[in-house]
């Protein structure tokens, strides 16, 4: 199988620490419409789009015009309450410029609208490095659907067996499964390794995964064909 030469990344909880933020919002512009619904309750939908989110949570779909309300709203909390609040990752801006130097071909999918996810990558201090910025302006439907994946991989222009994808939920392992990339997970967005079963790899985070880049998948340009099961620990990458 071709090696690794292209890696596509989720942002949130991935590159930035914002997982918590983003269900905070939730919670926020969901009570101002009238829906009481707890943090608990929404932080193991982060991940997902406003799609997938407001249906759960509401019982309406997203295409109601009360949904769009929320979801706009929620946007706009999220960005004037919490964005300030939100850190890039340790490591997340030396492990893309480690890739970029590799000579990887590097990409984005994220189910964050355009602006959101243009001052997402700002907080990394990474510019330049991504070919391609997919975000949930590209996609009919959020992950766990692949669409944002597939937006990523036309962009990129390469073969999906030659790609990786790295996130931080068992929404964007099954994204990147569905679109047949290798998907990679970190631990960093709140998830244990059981809820990103079907990962070839899980690394706590950037800087994890920096520092162990060459006995990587994506550092041997080396490929697996069925997931591997990592045990919970402080550092945690893939073996075997």
């Amino acid at each position: 199988m071709p090696a690794v030469r292209a890696v596509i990344f989720d942002v949130d909880g991935t590159l930035v620490d914002s997982n918590d933020q983003h269900a905070r919002a939730w919670v926020d512009a969901l009570a101002e419409y009238g829906h009481a619904v707890t943090f608990e309750q929404v932080r193991p939908l982060i991940g997902m789009g406003g799609d997938k989110v407001l249906p759960i949570l509401t019982g309406r779909s997203a295409e109601e015009p009360k949904s769009k309300k929320i979801a706009e709203r929620r946007d706009a909390i999220f960005g004037e309450r919490y964005l300030p609040h939100v850190r890039p990752l340790p490591g997340a801006r030396d492990l893309l410029l480690r890739l970029k130097a590799e000579g990887l071909r590097l990409a984005v999918a994220s189910s964050s609208e355009k602006e959101l996810l243009r001052r997402l990558l700002n907080l990394v201090g990474a510019p330049g490095v991504f070919e391609k910025k997919a975000s949930g302006d590209d996609a009919e439907d959020s992950k766990p659907d692949p669409d944002i994946v597939h937006a990523a991989l036309k962009g990129l222009k390469m073969p999906s067996d030659a790609v990786a994808m790295i996130g931080d939920t068992p929404y964007d392992v099954e994204a990147a499964r569905r679109a047949k990339v290798k998907p990679l997970a970190f631990r960093s967005g709140g998830w244990n390794d059981a809820d990103l079963e079907g990962a070839i790899e899980i690394y706590d985070g950037p800087l994890d995964l920096l520092e162990h880049l060459d006995e990587s998948q994506i550092g041997r340009g080396a490929s697996r064909s069925t997931p591997v099961r990592t045990a919970a620990s402080g550092r945690g990458r893939a073996r075997g």
